[in-house]
């Protein structure tokens, strides 16, 4: 049986690797062969296999571009084929990131984690508070506040690290959840069309916040990479796997915190790296067979102890030291648990939405007019809907 996988870092190759000798040592019938293939390219390398006929049995790929996976015809459900006690176990956010049309075509090992990372210390001079959890998370207009205290203390005034070094996905990822929170989103969740949501005045209002604070001079640029880990920011947004180095360097005086709330509830960035089996496996029950395999709670454990992610079952989730009731990261556990957590749009246009974001994310930052800048990304959204007559769904899927 053939598997493909993203080449992460590699403690993370490790452990994957080892699962699979494992797996293939545990039995005689069936033997998995495993090919690793770079991060950076890999999307375009599934896709060319694809368009060649030749993908593997089983399939890794990052969770938000699903649906143009299933809308291809490149998948199968997996309702009939993983066990149901298996299917129950997974956290609901990889349910939603992985359902289209009623079936399950994804599962996924491990799901993400997005907060505020916090300098105790520099918000206690600064007079803020600690929100106990999301629903006592600070209001937009409250962070401002805290932003201008913390400022007024600082040698250069950048307190706030948004990760702007990390680009590409990462806008959507973070960012969306700040305009779902204030009401907005990317598209509409009914109808799939971006305008009027995207471009509508909640959209606008949070990101001409984001804007003001960027060129108020609020937030560091982050070249290097360092910002909150150097000092300069005592705040940074962040997520699950900032924190082994923000925990090392900082101890005691690290706090975790929601995101902030625009007016809809503090809302979180969620979904990663999934597995589906594909239409060409000739035996997908074999594929099935591996895939529960990874879904155990102990190798579900074993994964997140090499990556740092939050753990994909609820079964693994329970027994994790970082995630469990009492760990240091149980907030990223609890709003995947407690609804706060929002999935990309499940959509075959996603790799259009996310692009179309992206490059308005940027124009904002560079000081552009933001109603313009969002009407002009829904138009573009929109018209690549058009122009694929809404995505109507296969008949060959079905």
């Amino acid at each position: 049986m053939t598997v493909w996988a993203h080449a992460g870092q590699e403690a993370e190759r490790a452990v994957l690797e080892d699962q699979a000798a494992r797996f293939n040592a545990a039995q005689d019938s069936l033997r998995v062969a495993l090919t690793l293939l770079p991060e950076g390219g890999y999307n375009a390398q599934v896709q060319a296999a694809a368009l060649a006929g030749d993908l593997p049995d089983l399939l890794e790929f990052d969770g938000p571009f699903l649906a143009a996976y299933v809308w291809r015809g490149q998948l199968q459900p997996l309702d009939s084929l993983l066990p149901a006690a298996r299917r129950a176990a997974l956290l609901p956010t990889l349910v939603a990131q992985g359902r289209m049309r009623g079936r399950l075509w994804a599962a996924g090992v491990f799901d993400s984690g997005l907060g505020l990372y916090a300098r105790r210390s520099r918000l206690a001079a600064a007079g803020a508070r600690l929100p106990a959890g999301p629903a006592d998370a600070w209001t937009a207009a409250e962070l401002d506040t805290i932003l201008r205290e913390l400022a007024a203390r600082d040698e250069d005034g950048a307190v706030l690290d948004l990760k702007l070094d990390y680009a590409g996905e990462w806008y959507t990822y973070a960012i969306s959840p700040l305009i779902q929170s204030g009401g907005g989103d990317l598209v509409d969740r009914e109808s799939g069309r971006a305008a009027g949501t995207l471009d509508g005045p909640a959209s606008v209002a949070v990101m001409t916040a984001l804007q003001r604070w960027i060129a108020g001079g609020l937030v560091d640029p982050n070249l290097d990479g360092a910002a909150f880990v150097a000092g300069r920011a005592a705040l940074a947004l962040g997520g699950h796997w900032n924190w082994p180095a923000y925990s090392a360097r900082l101890g005691e005086d690290l706090a975790l915190l929601p995101l902030p709330d625009f007016g809809e509830g503090s809302r979180t960035g969620m979904g990663s790296w999934c597995w589906g089996i594909t239409r060409r496996a000739a035996r997908p029950a074999d594929a099935a067979a591996f895939l529960d395999f990874l879904l155990s709670p102990d190798e579900v454990l074993a994964a997140c102890a090499a990556n740092g992610a939050v753990p994909g079952t609820r079964t693994a989730l329970a027994r994790s030291p970082l995630y469990g009731e009492d760990g240091p990261l149980r907030l990223f556990a609890a709003q995947l648990l407690g609804g706060r957590a929002v999935p990309r749009p499940v959509t075959p246009a996603y790799p259009v939405i996310t692009t179309a974001f992206q490059e308005a994310v940027d124009r904002i930052r560079d000081g552009a007019d933001v109603a313009e800048v969002l009407a002009a990304a829904a138009a573009a959204i929109d018209r690549e809907i058009a122009d694929n007559d809404g995505y109507p769904w296969p008949a060959d899927v079905d």
